[in-house]
């Protein structure tokens, strides 16, 4: 796919986007959403969904109150999922929300009093007093769902950033507003579009790195780099990634920590090839945010974690691509063998808490 000078190769068409995603993934494709893409892209380019396809997307929905006014979808469980969805709920103990997950979150929601049950996406239609619905996008089969409720409901789909942006990331849904790492990160994302308004709130996953800075900076740091893996990724060709991390870990010593997502047999395969041939395949398990070795990666957050926490970051790839040049200069990613990666820079306020206010602002209105 050829390669935008700023912004998203796919900047609105969600069905072309997942035609490349499905290509890029090759075998790998994408894991339990290809079963789902009838249903989400027919739902999204109708306008208004079929109403036996909207049946297919089940989840489970937690309700805290009697009406409702905020929707928050939760399409993953992973960390930086949670804390830029649910940590906001931190904030508004006291207002009548609703979330819908893929199973029982009851555990990791704040508060008390979360009433759950199974539904089906037409059932979402019940939820008739909500006003504003927060979400990572409309991509997968929960936030495709909502999307479709909020445009019934004229309620405002507001889309949390909680990674970084390259020109292969999913379009925003449209006339939707987007909560932003950055001023940069929004005009990327937006891609010159018209219909999408956004507010900077920060990061999340950097402003917990940087509270869990101090207690991690009192380990002494290690001389040995660790090479983030990444092959579980679609943005480069497997091939890239792997020569990337070998050549890395060949040259300079390295150990290779594999991604959680590098279980797939490929992967595994390779680690074991790459052991034999001398690269030493970190199995340590040690949580990526107590790591105290120079951390280098392609492009992983990881890198910029490592930042936060004072730790001498890079990023390599012995034939970087431009986009992947222009991600590393929008981030301030130091290529290897210059100085290493500064911190970004962290608001004064924590971004969750800006979203609350920004919910209850909007609710106030």
């Amino acid at each position: 796919m050829e390669v935008t000078k700023y912004g998203l190769n796919i900047p609105e068409d969600l069905a072309t986007w997942y035609e490349w995603q499905q290509q890029a993934d090759g075998l790998r494709r994408l894991k339990g959403m290809v079963r789902n893409l009838p249903t989400i892209v027919s739902g999204l380019v109708s306008g208004s969904g079929a109403p036996d396809e909207a049946e297919l997307v089940s989840g489970v929905l937690h309700v805290r109150g009697s009406e409702p006014q905020v929707l928050v979808v939760l399409d993953s469980t992973s960390p930086t999922t949670m804390s830029s969805l649910v940590r906001p709920l931190e904030f508004l103990t006291d207002l009548p929300m609703a979330v819908f997950a893929l199973q029982d979150v009851s555990d990791h929601l704040p508060g008390q009093g979360w009433a759950t049950q199974t539904i089906v996406e037409a059932e979402l239609s019940e939820l008739c007093t909500v006003q504003q619905v927060l979400a990572a996008g409309h991509y997968l089969p929960l936030g495709a769902a909502a999307y479709r409720f909020a445009r019934q409901q004229k309620a405002t789909y507001l889309v949390v950033q909680h990674g970084l942006i390259t020109p292969y990331a999913p379009p925003l849904p449209a006339n939707c507003t987007l909560l932003a790492f950055s001023d940069d990160d929004a005009r990327f994302w937006i891609s010159g579009r018209s219909d999408v308004d956004y507010r900077v709130v920060g990061s999340q996953l950097f402003y917990d790195a940087a509270q869990r800075a101090p207690q991690i900076a009192q380990h002494p740091l290690q001389d040995r780099p660790v090479f983030l893996g990444q092959m579980h990724g679609a943005e480069l060709p497997r091939a890239s990634f792997a020569r990337a991390g070998y050549t890395f870990c060949r040259q300079h010593g390295a150990r290779y920590r594999p991604h959680p997502g590098e279980k797939d047999k490929l992967s595994v395969l390779t680690h074991r090839l790459w052991a034999k041939m001398g690269v030493e395949i970190d199995s340590y398990h040690q949580p990526l945010n107590t790591l105290n070795s120079p951390v280098v990666s392609v492009f992983s957050t990881g890198v910029l974690e490592a930042a936060i926490r004072g730790v001498p970051a890079w990023v390599y790839h012995p034939h970087p691509p431009q986009w992947l040049q222009d991600f590393w200069g929008r981030y301030g990613m130091s290529p290897w063998g210059s100085e290493p990666t500064p911190a970004p820079q962290l608001p004064s306020r924590e971004p969750a808490e800006t979203i609350a206010h920004i919910l209850t602002q909007s609710l106030e209105n």
